[in-house]
């Protein structure tokens, strides 16, 4: 059996203020937010995201209750850190969890990925990927 085609994310809780402002931190890292009441994937998306935070806010057993009304979002990886059918650096996930890191006390998130269905990003005219092109070492 094969698996279906997924794409590897983490998922964060993120206090609604500062949500533009982590996006364009992670995307200076070629790191994709994807609020999940919007996601293109997700048939019903604000019930996704509503039960994901209840479930998540249930389980922290009230660790988490500030969160109650933060958006749920899925963080995905660019091109840059892909290379071909190889997993994800650890580079890759230094990276995404230092700048998560960086705004503690306003983002919520457990230190794993997870798969989810192929998230589609836009391509621009010249056939390629919305975002530039970065050269990461290996």
């Amino acid at each position: 059996m094969t698996r279906r085609p997924h794409e590897t994310v983490a998922t964060v809780l993120v206090e609604p203020a500062v949500l533009a402002e982590l996006e364009v931190a992670l995307m200076h890292l070629d790191l994709r937010v994807w609020p999940m009441a919007t996601a293109p994937i997700c048939e019903d998306g604000p019930r996704q995201a509503f039960q994901y935070r209840r479930r998540t806010l249930l389980a922290r057993r009230g660790e988490w209750d500030d969160a109650e009304h933060w958006v749920p979002v899925w963080v995905s990886f660019g091109s840059s850190w892909r290379h071909g059918e190889e997993p994800l650096p650890w580079a890759a996930h230094r990276a995404l969890w230092d700048a998560l890191e960086g705004y503690a006390g306003h983002v919520h998130y457990r230190r794993r990925l997870t798969g989810v269905a192929p998230l589609p990003v836009p391509v621009g005219p010249d056939g390629q990927g919305a975002a530039p092109v970065v050269r990461r070492e290996r």
